[in-house]
């Protein structure tokens, strides 16, 4: 993982993407993609008119796709963004064959080390025949651990990016954002978040059981026999739990403020005195001095005090063994990354198939150098024009934004005043950096295995990381690389962000009607802005600082408002007494809601100076922006993608993305003729306007 994409990541609530990154794509999306080229805007074959659109809006627009369309094998939920990243990845892929075919580029240059990390990937031959090897150095001086001192000794210099117990990260400092400072954060966990390590329904401890024995298997393969994995395995889990309670949960964390609290390296080590943090920082390669870091969650600090003090060093040793091990399982040998495929995607997730080896490599080069695949594909794919109409597209809607601001009732002028200057100072980026990544210092080069392919980009990530340490802030970094298919905003450099990919279908074509642009990349647009206004980013000023703005009144009020739309949403209930999270997912409802308003409110400025068109297809321009928005959410979902997503993505699902932002937009009312008795309908009392 590259250096920016680990530092936007790293603090989940800081950077708000619009879609989740775990959705996926595959091969049987091209018929949607060739109706999508034949047809600008609205595909009518995807819908089924013989529902009611005041009845089941969703079904009217996306029924026909939804009857018709089957979950690819190896994906776990498929849509409209699955079809757009399938194309996306057959457009990269076809330019990664191209460049090796022309050997187009040389060795040492930045497109080089990509293909090169690409072929290394591709090569299961050589990988198959390493085997473990590549790993056996790192489990050989964790074997030789003898005392704590040891242990952060190889945490530093050998285990730093699997992060056992604890983490260090740089990152702009969040009460000042123009200087990045040292952050000391949670360790990793083998599950994916706090509460399957807590829950005790019967699905959770079926899926702890499961961990277990995904554990037992996997460290089967660097040597121990079933009854040592065994026993390594129950103690991971029992370990793994104590370091899972402690920390904040899902809903905690959207509340940046807990993650702001500076204290010098004397506080930190009054926390957690086992560890020489001042002996762990050097061995880290950082040769600053630092006085002071931010400490994440001081109450994990405190309870990994407790856990390093009162646990064996061999037992320590186990959780460091299997952490390397889950960390490393896809780098090695096939066999080993089908096994870690089995838990990680089709227990959790319910995949039947592994994606192709091709389209793994390739998230794989995307993930760690993308932007110099980028740059061959911004030179392939981007027109200008798209460009240029999605910048007049986003100046039309900031300003639309703008005008709903200030006619807000609940709020009052001096807090309207502060918003306004927020959206007055947003950058905006879209498509591609006006400067790319410098990969020049990465030591990938002819001859590398994957395995130390890998270990090049993660140390040269982790140095380079380390190095920005008090160093000023590179606003002009992006978090994604151009063929990203997402967006978001980052309320630290108070920006929005708008990769190339994500500049097409069903999102955005720039020869369809504006209804259809407005209603997808549009409202795509507006839940970005929304982010710097949700429960998370309007914590931060118009610099990208954690600073109120907000008098007491009018928080109040924009917090009453939030929680009215969490509730509407935690009465959801997606499958038997599986209900959404409304507290969690309250900023990205917050944006899909903000995002159709201030859309929406666009495209009739935008009518306004440019005059109001015809009809297409018996649809008024209204209909089909409402039409157009359900129609990039459309998606079809494995049961057990479903329960990992409630669990861990703050994204509600697509179906709900599409439908019920609209319930609460009198627009959409008017629209399609909704009335009191019809199922789309909700009382205007119980109806939530926030911006």
């Amino acid at each position: 993982m590259s250096t920016k994409f680990k530092s936007l990541y790293f603090l989940p609530v800081l950077l708000v993407a619009f879609v989740s990154c775990k959705d996926d794509a595959k091969n049987e999306g091209n018929k949607d993609i060739a109706q999508v080229e034949k047809i600008p805007g609205i595909v009518l074959e995807n819908m089924d008119t013989l529902v009611n659109p005041k009845e089941d809006f969703y079904n009217y627009v996306n029924g026909s796709w939804m009857k018709n369309t089957e979950i690819p094998e190896d994906r776990t939920r498929w849509g409209g963004f699955g079809v757009l990243r399938k194309q996306t990845d057959n457009d990269v892929l076809e330019i990664i064959k191209e460049a090796k075919e022309k050997n187009a580029y040389a060795e040492g240059t930045d497109q080089h080390k990509a293909l090169l990390i690409f072929e290394s990937i591709m090569d299961t031959v050589a990988r198959n025949e390493a085997g473990v090897a590549p790993l056996m150095p790192t489990l050989e001086k964790i074997q030789n651990i003898k005392t704590i001192e040891d242990i952060q000794t190889v945490l530093a210099t050998e285990t730093a990016a699997s992060a056992p117990f604890m983490g260090f990260v740089s990152f702009p400092n969040l009460s000042n954002s123009e200087i990045n400072a040292a952050y000391v954060s949670t360790g990793g966990l083998g599950l994916p978040d706090r509460d399957y390590y807590l829950d005790q329904d019967a699905k959770s401890k079926e899926i702890r059981g499961q961990y277990v024995d995904h554990i037992t298997r996997m460290l089967q393969f660097v040597g121990d026999t079933e009854e040592e994995a065994r026993k390594t395995a129950e103690t991971v889990l029992t370990i793994e739990t104590k370091l899972a309670e402690p920390r904040l949960d899902k809903v905690e964390s959207r509340d940046t403020r807990k993650f702001n609290n500076p204290r010098t390296i004397k506080e930190l080590s009054a926390m957690t005195p086992a560890v020489n943090w001042t002996k762990f920082v050097k061995d880290l390669g950082i040769t600053k001095t630092l006085d002071t870091v931010i400490v994440m969650q001081p109450k994990y600090m405190k309870a990994l005090q407790t856990v390093l003090k009162d646990t064996s060093i061999e037992d320590l040793k186990r959780v460091m063994r299997w952490s390397t091990v889950n960390s490393a399982a896809g780098a090695l040998s096939t066999e080993i990354d089908q096994a870690n495929w089995e838990f990680y995607d089709k227990t959790l997730n319910g995949a039947i198939k592994q994606r192709p080896l091709e389209e793994r490599a390739l998230a794989r080069v995307n993930g760690s150098i993308g932007e110099a695949i980028g740059q061959l594909y911004v030179d392939a794919k981007f027109p200008p024009e798209a460009k240029a109409k999605a910048e007049k597209m986003i100046a039309n809607i900031i300003k639309a934004y703008q005008k709903r601001i200030e006619a807000l009732e609940w709020m009052s002028d001096s807090t309207k005043a502060k918003a306004v200057e927020k959206l007055d100072k947003f950058t905006v980026k879209i498509g591609y950096p006006d400067e790319w990544e410098d990969y020049s210092k990465l030591g990938v080069k002819t001859g590398n295995s994957y395995f130390e392919n890998r270990t090049a980009v993660s140390e040269w990530a982790f140095k380079k990381n380390m190095e920005e340490i008090g160093e000023p802030v590179d606003k002009t970094e992006w978090g994604m690389s151009p063929q990203t298919v997402n967006a978001y905003f980052n309320p630290l450099f108070n920006e929005i962000v708008f990769p190339a990919a994500i500049l097409q279908p069903p999102f955005y074509n720039y020869t369809a009607d504006e209804a259809v642009n407005y209603g997808g990349i549009g409202a795509v647009i507006g839940h970005e802005i929304s982010h710097a206004f949700d429960d998370s980013g309007a914590r931060f000023d118009a610099n990208g600082n954690l600073v109120n703005w907000w008098t007491e009144q009018d928080l109040k009020n924009f917090t009453e408002r939030g929680d009215a739309l969490a509730e509407q949403y935690s009465a959801i209930e997606v499958m038997d007494s599986v209900y959404i999270n409304g507290k969690f997912t309250l900023g990205e409802n917050i944006g899909d809601l903000g995002g159709v308003l201030g859309a929406y409110d666009g495209l009739q400025m935008y009518y306004a100076e440019n005059g109001r068109p015809e009809n297409i297809d018996g649809f008024t321009p209204e209909q089909r922006f409402f039409m157009s928005w359900a129609t990039v959410w459309r998606t079809k979902i494995r049961e057990d993608a479903l329960r990992t997503q409630i669990k861990t993505d703050p994204h509600s699902p697509g179906i709900n993305r599409a439908i019920q932002p609209l319930l609460n937009v009198p627009a959409f009312y008017e629209a399609f003729d909704i009335k009191e008795g019809d199922k789309m309908y909700l009382a205007p009392e119980k109806r939530v306007q926030i911006w």
